[in-house]
């Protein structure tokens, strides 16, 4: 199960990065937005997509919204905080690097969907009464 979960998330994980990637690419270099910012709200422009295609096609939860969205936030509030950290911190050491906004963008994207799986699969999302490992 957790293989097709796997792909499932990897797919809606992909599409999420593209989307943030774009919102991201379009604060951050062509409007010359402060990069905290620009990331910011390109990761919860991202969310909001995560959401809806994770919580209906990645682990197929069939309950109301409200039994998850408050995990789901609080999970992504802190993944939020770790990827704009993280990608600050990666855009101060890559400064002088060609295209080290775009290495600075995929390492925070990484670790932060690393986390967001963990949380959703293990938290958020999880089957009442089917354990931790379903």
């Amino acid at each position: 199960m957790i293989s097709r979960q796997l792909a499932i998330f990897l797919v809606v994980g992909i599409t999420t990065v593209l989307i943030d990637f774009v919102v991201y690419t379009i604060l951050f270099k062509l409007m010359h937005t402060n990069p905290e910012l620009a990331k910011g709200i390109s990761f919860i422009t991202g969310t909001v997509f995560a959401y809806a295609s994770n919580r209906k096609w990645t682990f197929e939860h069939q309950g109301a919204i409200h039994t998850n969205i408050v995990p789901f936030c609080l999970l992504y509030a802190s993944t939020l905080f770790v990827n704009v950290s993280a990608n600050g911190l990666l855009l101060d050491l890559f400064e002088h690097i060609i295209f080290g906004y775009l290495i600075a963008f995929l390492i925070a994207t990484i670790l932060s969907a690393t986390l967001n799986f963990a949380g959703m699969k293990w938290w958020v999302f999880k089957h009442p009464g089917k354990g931790a490992a379903s």
